[in-house]
């Protein structure tokens, strides 16, 4: 299998899985988010508490138009707006209890594998790979910010 081929692969079935989950989940309740809204989430918690602005600089939308996705974002619980203390007109998103709840079934997977590699891989192969992944995410994304969780 190419590299690529083996890394698309993946990334794929972790998202396979997170949607398979998301899914499972709204038996039992009304699906909350938009997938716009759902996308504009991991943006910003991936992005760590970013400003507004940051944020809608990052997707490339206007600042009004981030405001107003990130009011209904708000009203329905799963980011806060938290005032810089050393500029008042900036504000910081932050998400919620309520998000990471939601977010955690895309994590836990994430643990899940990396606990079997574990029980698989030597340490030494361990090391490589999580070498390699720090390289690819600190090295060859540059068109990405470096401080993503």
């Amino acid at each position: 299998m190419k590299l690529e081929t083996a890394l698309n692969e993946v990334y794929q079935k972790f998202k396979l899985h997170f949607y398979q989950e998301a899914f499972s989940h709204f038996k039992t309740r009304e699906a909350t988010l938009t997938t716009v809204e759902t996308f504009c989430m991991e943006i910003i918690y991936a992005l760590g508490n970013p400003t507004i602005n940051e944020f809608a600089s990052f997707i490339g939308i206007s600042s009004p138009n981030a405001t107003y996705k990130i009011n209904n974002l708000i009203k329905k619980g799963y980011v806060n707006k938290i005032r810089n203390e050393s500029d008042k007109r900036e504000y910081h998103l932050e998400v919620t209890q309520k998000y990471l709840d939601y977010y955690n079934i895309s994590y836990k997977y994430v643990e899940t594998v990396v606990n079997r590699l574990k029980e698989r891989l030597p340490q030494e192969e361990q090391d490589n790979l999580e070498k390699i992944l720090n390289i690819m995410s600190k090295e060859l994304m540059p068109e990405l910010p470096g401080n993503v969780r």
